[in-house]
């Protein structure tokens, strides 16, 4: 998956949709309870060049349901789920202990229990944020909004403003404060201008669901506000980029001193700075998307007080609406699960309240999760994949026919210095100071935001951590980060049916390993590719091999344009998905490479009817097994840099040559593509 988006966290691109897994865990989680191919979720009435995913995948798909809370399900969703019990039963252990609060477990065990009361939650009510709301209604000028606004996002709560402390791209051992457009509630810029249908039901029933909310407080005459909220926003949006803009790193990279910025946006950045507490390493911040804030500066002046008010309100309520009683929790699920994503039903209570442990005090239930599930022996044959990947790499490199020698040399510099991270941090994070109670959840998630805020500022001035990690142990993911030049594969993704210790290579090298392939081609994508071996953003390339490397990705563009979702409805976009469509075709090809390594890989020998080939290909194709509800799979085509699981499988397959070979594809198949149209990047 992609977070190369500047969005709250950092730079980094993951596996998204679906993570990469590896057999450790418990048995209920390995191969003694799954088939590493099983032929009950094929559809043999579908020839493999016809449709390869529906071969592999075809009967699972016809016998499978979405779960009601869920907007989507496969391989992904599969080891999730089975890793979210194993949390949930570490989460009710935690509420058995005498620990403390300020030890983990404690932490863990408060944090849990405040989530889980939900007779204390209803009784409260609106009242957690009672205070915030009363800070805004003390508005008596459009001049005090900005110093509201840092006062808010000190305790983690970013309406218009967006950003995070983070490496400086082009000063990489040094922090630096970046900001990005926020401030919408609808998904992307776009959905403010649709004319059809759909669009238009859409826009409606966020202005109604604005409406309810506000409703919700005890705030009048709450049609015309949340409309006007609702033009508010849309002028915002119109100053915004879309999801493929924000996919240009060097569009994203605006670097200038508060002084320049205030002229630039109108905005009194060193008033602003200064009132987020920060006194020292923001002489210099990266804004993102200027036009963006440009346009803000000109709204918080334009725009009148009472509008100000009513937008700053009904964002708190909505972005607070899942931790506060059923009235505000249901309104929210109604508009953005239901009418936007198709779920039928919420996640149990437990899963979302570890979902917000996880993003509050994640190390500490990670280390928990790792202490466990966690077997050592999968880190050591993690190693061992991954070494074997990266050898592959480097003789893809060095034989490539369209790249020079000198940026040949300078690429595999850049492999050879990845930094690998797997399973576990090497040092976890330290939550002293961190104030958790038992029973006020609302409180916890605000200190936990406030405390994290306060981590990234005290780093500011100091050189940059490499060694921090960017996700939990318990997250089933796995991602790239350029500006560490680093492949990080938390302990999570490493189970069935990605890797497992009794499968064969074929299994575990057309899961993981294609896993491991995809996160080092990300170094390498439209994106990772301007990145340098020490994480730069500066170009390493000739201008002939940059030409020819375009020419390339434009091929991927184009075949993935061609592909759609929902019965032909809406066409996958090729520019927004590029990165992950090469990191896909990058990955299977070198975690090939590698596989033919091996003595399976060399031999022939069959294994429930199967050549080794084909069980690397079925393998493949069974981790990237999904179906998605209609609703979600529209959202994702607009928002999600991935594509659909369907084309994430047949895409890179159709560009293959091995996969021809292992399934006879003739010209005439479905799946067919002339040699010399197929794509060759990596």
């Amino acid at each position: 998956m992609n977070l190369y988006t500047k969005l709250t966290l950092v730079t980094a691109t993951c596996l998204s949709l679906y993570a990469c897994n590896s057999g450790q865990g418990d048995a209920s989680a390995t191969a003694k309870d799954f088939k590493f191919i099983d032929a009950s979720n094929m559809d043999t009435t579908v020839a493999p060049g016809e449709d390869f995913f529906r071969y592999a995948n075809g009967q699972w798909l016809k016998n499978t349901e979405i779960p009601g809370d869920k907007t989507r399900w496969g391989s992904f969703d599969e080891l999730r789920d089975r890793t979210n019990k194993d949390v949930h039963a570490l989460l009710d252990e935690t509420l058995k202990s005498n620990d403390k609060i300020g030890t983990p477990k404690g932490n863990i065990g408060a944090f849990y229990k405040s989530g889980m009361d939900t007779a204390a939650i209803e009784q409260a009510g609106i009242t957690p944020i009672k205070p915030l709301l009363d800070e805004i209604d003390a508005l008596s000028s459009n001049d005090q909004i900005l110093s509201l606004l840092s006062r808010h996002y000190r305790q983690g709560i970013q309406s218009v403003f967006g950003g995070y402390i983070f490496a400086d791209e082009k000063d990489v051992n040094n922090y630096i404060m970046q900001f990005s457009q926020n401030g919408l509630g609808l998904p992307t810029k776009d959905y403010y201008f649709k004319t059809d249908e759909k669009g238009k039901h859409i826009q409606t029933a966020y202005i109604s669901y604005l409406a309810t909310q506000l409703k919700n407080a005890g705030i009048a005459d709450a049609e015309a506000k949340a409309q006007a909220v609702y033009n508010l926003e849309k002028t915002l949006a119109g100053a915004s980029y879309s999801p493929v803009e924000m996919r240009d790193p060097e569009k994203m990279y605006n670097k200038y001193t508060p002084q320049q910025i205030a002229a630039l946006t109108g905005i009194d950045w060193n008033r602003f700075i200064q009132e987020l507490g920060i006194s020292k390493g923001a002489d210099s911040i990266i804004v993102a998307t200027p036009n963006y804030y440009k346009e803000l500066g000109k709204q918080l002046k334009a725009t009148p007080l009472a509008v100000w008010k009513d937008y700053l309100k009904v964002h708190l309520i909505s972005d607070m609406s899942p931790y506060l009683s059923s009235t505000f929790d249901n309104a929210r699920f109604a508009f953005y699960g239901q009418t936007l994503s198709g779920q039928k039903f919420q996640k149990p209570r437990w899963e979302r309240v570890a979902g917000v442990i996880n993003g509050a005090i994640g190390d500490q239930l990670g280390k928990l999760y790792v202490d466990k599930h966690f077997q050592p022996e999968a880190k050591k044959r993690m190693v061992e994949l991954v070494s074997n990947l990266q050898n592959a790499f480097h003789e893809r490199i060095t034989k490539l026919d369209w790249m020079s020698e000198a940026t040949k040399n300078k690429a595999i510099a850049k492999l050879n210095t990845f930094i690998k991270k797997i399973g576990y941090p090497d040092e976890w994070k330290n939550y002293d100071g961190l104030t958790l109670t038992a029973d006020n959840y609302v409180q916890n998630i605000m200190n936990a935001s406030a405390f994290e805020f306060n981590r990234q500022v005290a780093r500011l001035g100091t050189k940059v951590d490499k060694k921090e990690w960017l996700m939990s142990p318990n997250t089933v993911n796995a991602y790239y980060n350029p500006v560490f030049n680093e492949i990080v594969f938390p302990a999570a993704i490493l189970q069935f049916p990605f890797f497992d210790f009794k499968a064969d290579d074929a299994i575990n090298y057309g899961g993981i390993g294609a896993v491991i392939g995809h996160e080092m081609t990300h170094g390498f994508d439209d994106q990772g590719c301007q990145y340098d071996a020490d994480g730069y953003l500066r170009n390493w390339w000739t201008e002939e091999d940059a030409k020819l490397f375009k020419s390339k990705t434009g091929v991927v563009v184009d075949q993935f344009n061609g592909y759609t979702v929902v019965n032909g409805t809406a066409h996958v976009n090729g520019e927004l998905t590029l990165g992950e469509n090469i990191a896909d075709l990058g990955g299977m090809t070198i975690a090939y490479d590698a596989f033919k390594k091996t003595k399976q890989g060399q031999g022939n020998e069959l294994i429930d009817g199967f050549t080794p080939d084909q069980r690397f290909f079925l393998s493949w194709a069974q981790i990237w097994r999904t179906k998605a509800t209609d609703q979600m799979a529209l959202q994702l085509i607009e928002t999600d840099p991935h594509s659909p699981g369907e084309w994430r499988c047949n895409g890179p397959l159709s560009m293959f040559e091995p996969f021809y070979k292992a399934f006879n594809i003739k010209e005439g198949d479905k799946m067919y593509i002339p040699a010399d149209k197929r794509a060759r990047v990596w």
